[in-house]
């Protein structure tokens, strides 16, 4: 019997994976809210719009792994740009390129509400200022002030 319960207990820790949080790192920018991760990824791209960006990309493990019999917490990886920025920067640097769309995280907390990460878009393209100069620095500094509203504008 104790077998038994042990399997079984071994089996529901297998399919149950607890994320961790995600902790603040260099060039990251991480925000807590109270809201739930279904209402944080609905006003993130409500403020996309508003903040005259697009969604590019979405991807997340959450209903696959399900599919497979594996809960997991909500997480969504969602990658914005706007073709001004996309041609603006094209003409800097075709290798810059490569870090478009740049991507916000929402990921789901064990207490039910949901954090928004991203990083800054300078830190991004710091390895193509070299390349690009002074212009594509510019151009990413717009790209963190347009960011930081979105997640403003998200978060509230």
């Amino acid at each position: 019997m104790k077998s038994i319960l042990a399997a079984c207990l071994t089996l529901i820790w297998a399919t149950t994976l607890h994320a961790q949080t995600i902790a603040p790192r260099d060039g990251w920018v991480v925000i807590a809210t109270k809201k739930t991760h279904a209402d944080l990824l609905a006003d993130l791209k409500t403020a996309v719009k508003a903040n005259k960006m697009g969604v590019v990309t979405q991807a997340g493990p959450t209903g696959a792994a399900k599919a497979r019999g594996i809960t997991i917490p909500q997480n969504r990886v969602v990658g914005i740009f706007n073709n001004d920025f996309a041609v603006k920067i094209l003409a800097l640097s075709t290798a810059a390129m490569i870090e478009a769309p740049i991507r916000f995280y929402v990921t789901e907390e064990p207490d039910g509400t949901a954090t928004l990460s991203y990083k800054t878009p300078s830190f991004v393209f710091t390895p193509y200022i070299k390349e690009a100069g002074p212009d594509l620095e510019a151009l990413a500094e717009k790209l963190d002030t347009r960011f930081a509203s979105i997640a403003e504008a998200a978060r509230n």
